[in-house]
C-alpha cells in the first residue's frame, strides 16, 4: 500500500473569506519540500475553490479521495474536521467510511511534556520572539526565504554590512522584533551552506522612525549579495529591539550582539 499526503494549494480562508491573509508557518512550495522530506510515496495537491468548499464531508471522501485518489484508509489530525462548514465530526467521518470501503484513522495530539503541539502555539511563540522554543515544537528551524534588496547602508558605517531581505511571501509569519542568531543560506551556492549571521527585525529606532525591515549580517562575509535569494533559519533570540543614544552606542551593541551569536551557533553546530 503506497502512502499518500493530501493538501490544498491555498489556505481555505483565503477562498471563504477574501478579505482574511493568512500568517504562514510555511509557504506552498516550503510544505511540498518538507513532505518530499519524510519519504512519502505520493503528495496530491487539490485546487481550492468554491466548488471544492460546497462539498459535504460525505461527497469529499467520496468524489475526491475515494473515486480520484482511491483512498483506503484515511488518517486525519485529532482536532482536523472537513467538508462544508465543517459541520460533521470524526464519528460522522467513520460512518461514512464505513459505507465507502474506507478506514478512517484519527491521529493522537503531539506533546511535548505538557504542551500540547500546534500550528496555533508555533505562530504565539514566534509572534513573541521564542524562535528556539518555535524550534522545538516544529522539529526544524523556522525559516524566512527572501531576496536581498538595495538599503540605506547603515550597517556598512558601523561596520556590519547588512543585506535587506524582502520576503518571499507576504504573508509568512515574521517573528516579534528584535535580534536574532541566525544561519543563512544562499540559494545559489553550490556547497549548500548554512553560514553564521545575526538578524535584526524593525524599525531602526536610533535613526527615527521607518519602515520594519529585515536585515541580517553573515558573520565575516565578504561579498555582494543583492539581488541574491537567500534562506534564513531562526536559532535563537538575542534581544529586543531598542533605540540607542548614538550610533556608537548601537556599533558597540552590534559588536556584543556578533559574540553572542557566534556562542550561540557554535552550540547549535551546522544545520
Amino acid at each position: 500500500m503506497l502512502s499518500m499526503a493530501v493538501t490544498f494549494d491555498r489556505h481555505p480562508r483565503e477562498v471563504l473569506q477574501t478579505e482574511w491573509h493568512p500568517l504562514l508557518l510555511t509557504t506552498f512550495d516550503e510544505r511540498l519540500a518538507l513532505l518530499r522530506q519524510t519519504g512519502i510515496d505520493i503528495c496530491a495537491v487539490l485546487p481550492f475553490n468554491t466548488d471544492m468548499a460546497a462539498l459535504s464531508a460525505r461527497q469529499f471522501m467520496q468524489q475526491i479521495l475515494l473515486e480520484q485518489l482511491n483512498v483506503r484508509v484515511l488518517s486525519i489530525g485529532y482536532d482536523h474536521r472537513f467538508g462544508h462548514n465543517r459541520e460533521e465530526g470524526f464519528a460522522d467521518y467513520v460512518r461514512y467510511g464505513r459505507e465507502l470501503g474506507m478506514e478512517v484513522r484519527q491521529n493522537s495530539v503531539f506533546t511535548d511534556g505538557d504542551l500540547q503541539l500546534s500550528s496555533s502555539l508555533v505562530r504565539r511563540l514566534l509572534g513573541e520572539g521564542r524562535v528556539g522554543e518555535a524550534s522545538r515544537c516544529l522539529g526544524r528551524f523556522y525559516t524566512l526565504s527572501g531576496t536581498v534588496v538595495g538599503g540605506e547602508h547603515v550597517g556598512r558605517t558601523l561596520g556590519f554590512p547588512t543585506a535587506n531581505v524582502v520576503p518571499d511571501s507576504a504573508f509568512k509569519l515574521v517573528p516579534q522584533p528584535g535580534a536574532y542568531a541566525v544561519r543563512v543560506a544562499l540559494a545559489d551556492d553550490e556547497k549548500h551552506l548554512w553560514l553564521p549571521a545575526m538578524m535584526n527585525i524593525g524599525t531602526r529606532p536610533t535613526y527615527g522612525q521607518h519602515a520594519q525591515t529585515l536585515e541580517v549580517n553573515i558573520l565575516d562575509y565578504e561579498g555582494d549579495l543583492y539581488g541574491r535569494q537567500l534562506t534564513v533559519a531562526f536559532v535563537e533570540r538575542l534581544r529586543s529591539e531598542q533605540a540607542f543614544d548614538s550610533p556608537q552606542a548601537l556599533q558597540q551593541q552590534l559588536r556584543m550582539d556578533a559574540e553572542h551569536a557566534r556562542q550561540v551557533l557554535s552550540q547549535h553546530g551546522d544545520l
